[in-house]
């Protein structure tokens, strides 16, 4: 199989020659992992590394043509940031961060949003919310051609996280109760935005994205984030829509949530989402045994292998011997796409991350060192 045949039919819940894989990283780990292997560029490594899916984005206007990601759900789009003081950015969403330094680059950390201290419902619809035409979706087209054996994702649709850092999130906790109105207003703009952001780059790209990335965390790693109740009013028609509008665009839905979702699942099911990751090992109700079981039919299962403790504090032996039990067990029958279960962070050892991928090296002269 090609890797995009390889990966369809992982989703489609049919049994693959392998189990595909794809690779999640912060960028510090990419800098790092690219002079661990001694490579000069990440589609190279991805290359090397035997990893069948591709994730593209596109550039803002004015910005290099070619500033896309191959690897990992990160919004790689320069987002047209500012210094607004004491080392603190905002982008044009809103959202607010410092970067905090390591060996391998900077890494984001966020604080709250542009609207943590808004008081009305007048100051939110006030603010310059970005459309789409901030993006130049021109190069899409060729770096499909030129990946077209991977299969391809596209996006960061993040429909109900991203506002609440925008609007900061003690304050986004309670405007569920006190301001619903307001939560609505916030989740139907990036809704919107993300609707046709999509649409374009599909149309852009002449219909050759496989997948579209729709994100929002739901949950801790002790439980929901909300109730169930409050998921279906607040969170839940937004992602319906975005399901949607990716299956009318003949392509498969990935959602993204951190934590124990269990609760969740049955109606992302039931919502047509096709692919859930990062199936964040947090307990029994996340195992991949439980989720095989209770879902294995019907929903294809991304990610798995635990960033928290095995893969920073782990042997390579230990990585190995996980890679081969989540492969096994999810694997079976189809149905699931090797992954970290969050994006690898700066911590992790360059050999855990060999080790994770090293059944799949097809290239034995590479010089790892």
């Amino acid at each position: 199989m090609s890797p995009r045949e390889r990966v369809l039919a992982a989703i489609n819940l049919e049994t693959p020659d392998r189990t595909p894989c794809d690779c999640w990283a912060e960028p510090p780990t990419l800098n790092h992992l690219l002079a661990y292997t001694g490579l000069k560029d990440e589609e190279r490594l991805l290359s090397e590394l035997s990893v069948d899916i591709r994730h593209l984005g596109v550039s803002t206007i004015g910005e290099r043509s070619d500033s896309y990601s191959y690897a990992g759900n990160r919004d790689d789009a320069p987002l047209l940031e500012r210094e607004i003081g004491d080392g603190v950015y905002q982008n044009f969403w809103g959202e607010r961060y410092v970067y905090q330094n390591t060996k391998w680059g900077p890494y984001r950390q966020d604080l709250p949003g542009a609207l943590a201290d808004a008081k009305s419902i007048e100051e939110i619809e006030e603010f310059p919310w970005p459309t789409p035409d901030i993006f130049d979706y021109s190069g899409l087209k060729e770096q499909c051609s030129l990946l077209e054996q991977y299969a391809i994702i596209y996006g960061f649709a993040d429909i109900w996280q991203r506002p609440g850092l925008v609007r900061g999130w003690e304050n986004m906790f309670l405007d569920l109760v006190d301001h619903p109105d307001w939560v609505h207003f916030l989740c139907r703009k990036f809704t919107d935005f993300y609707l046709e952001d999509y649409t374009r780059a599909m149309e852009a790209s002449e219909g050759k994205i496989d997948i579209f990335l729709i994100l929002s965390d739901l949950a801790g790693q002790n439980g929901p984030l909300i109730s169930l109740d409050m998921f279906r009013e607040f969170v839940a028609p937004y992602i319906k829509e975005m399901v949607d509008l990716i299956h009318s665009l003949g392509a498969f839905a990935l959602y993204h949530s951190d934590g124990d979702v269990s609760m969740f699942i049955p109606d992302l099911i039931d919502m047509g989402v096709d692919i859930l990751d990062p199936i964040q090992p947090t307990g029994e109700n996340m195992s991949p045994e439980r989720l095989k079981a209770d879902f294995g039919e019907r929903l294809c299962f991304h990610g798995g292998i635990d960033i928290q403790e095995l893969m920073p504090y782990g042997t390579p032996q230990q990585v190995k011997s996980e890679v081969r039990r989540y492969c096994e067990i999810l694997g079976s029958g189809g149905g699931y796409i090797l992954a970290p279960g969050h994006l690898f962070q700066p911590d992790v050892p360059m050999e855990n991350i060999i080790a994770f991928y090293e059944k799949r090296n097809r290239n034995p002269n590479i010089d790892y060192y």
